[in-house]
């Protein structure tokens, strides 16, 4: 057998900024082989089941590094609260690229998107409340208080990144941070 000219993890990194930039349906076949160096054809022997499977996957990855590097950072007890939080923003802002880059969640919700991959657009959206709400109850906030600010942190990281990305100012995105970080800081 012949090694692979490309690596899986630069074509996932490849399909995953296509997808990002232009969302499930505005993402053609032939920007995804673009990006990926392969042709089509080689595109479908990866993924025979074609651009869907291509999205599970980059769903799936990116779903992983979060869990890696964002919930357990935010769940490991072995660590002060004010620590996790500080790792998890600092893979935030990883994952997002100081805001440049687009929530695939946001991306794989539009148009026809939604209905193929509902049920990881709603259990990604779950993890991350949930990461955030086991934040605030190891900070002593009531179970309402928690669930609240952990809503409501999930609705700034989004509405930061469509704002930052719609002018181009990724100092949004850097005080959402900044402004989640004081939510969550001991008085």
């Amino acid at each position: 057998m012949r090694p692979q000219k490309i690596l899986d993890t630069d074509m996932i990194s490849g399909l995953t900024k296509v997808f990002r930039d232009k969302g499930y349906e505005g993402a053609s076949l032939n920007d995804l082989a673009e990006v990926t160096g392969l042709k089509k054809a080689s595109l479908y022997h990866r993924f025979p089941n074609g651009k869907q499977e291509m999205a599970e996957c980059v769903l799936s990855d990116i779903d992983q590094w979060v869990d890696e590097n964002i919930f357990f950072a935010l769940l490991d007890e072995t660590k002060s609260t004010e620590l996790r939080l500080k790792d998890a923003l600092k893979n935030i802002e990883i994952l997002y690229d100081s805001g440049k880059n687009t929530c695939v969640l946001r991306a794989f919700s539009m148009h026809g998107g939604l209905t193929l991959f509902e049920e990881q657009i709603k259990s990604g959206m779950e993890k991350w409340i949930s990461a955030f709400n086991v934040l605030g109850m190891s900070l002593k906030f009531t179970s309402t208080e928690s669930q609240q600010n952990a809503i409501q942190t999930f609705i700034d990281l989004q509405g930061s990144l469509v704002v930052t990305k719609g002018l181009a100012d990724t100092s949004i995105f850097k005080n959402t941070l900044k402004n989640i970080e004081k939510r969550y800081s001991i008085a």
